[in-house]
């Protein structure tokens, strides 16, 4: 198996690639025990989040990531630390953006996102 970095920096990429491009299409990474903690408030299961994540209210997005970071877990799991900045239809002030990510393997051998949690960061 790749190193937990590669796998990190893999997932990121295609995990950030999706959401600038066509959300819906995020819902293969979130299972039915998946929870999301966006801001202030938290979203249990795949149907929950991907309501959450397609009703953003937003026409256009690009996230630039500026770190990537990860841990091994328990279970085979990989935490990730994610820092960048966010590009809200073609606005000239990014925004600062915190998120992490708790991928667990699948039977399948690939990764889900068991825990999603993300934070803007205001200056």
């Amino acid at each position: 198996r790749p190193p937990r970095a590669e796998i990190s920096k893999a997932f990121c990429q295609h995990y950030y690639n999706v959401f600038d491009t066509d959300r819906a299409k995020l819902q293969t990474l979130y299972q039915d025990g998946s929870m999301l903690t966006f801001e202030d408030a938290q979203f249990m299961g795949m149907q929950a989040i991907m309501t959450k994540l397609t009703t953003l209210q937003f026409a256009t997005v690009q996230h630039q990531v500026t770190t990537c970071d990860a841990q091994p877990t328990p279970g085979g799991g990989i935490l990730c630390f994610i820092t960048g900045k966010l590009v809200v239809d073609g606005g000239a002030n990014p925004l600062m953006f915190g998120q992490t990510f708790h991928l667990m393997p699948t039977p399948q051998g690939s990764w889900y996102i068991h825990n999603d949690l993300f934070r803007l960061n205001y200056t």
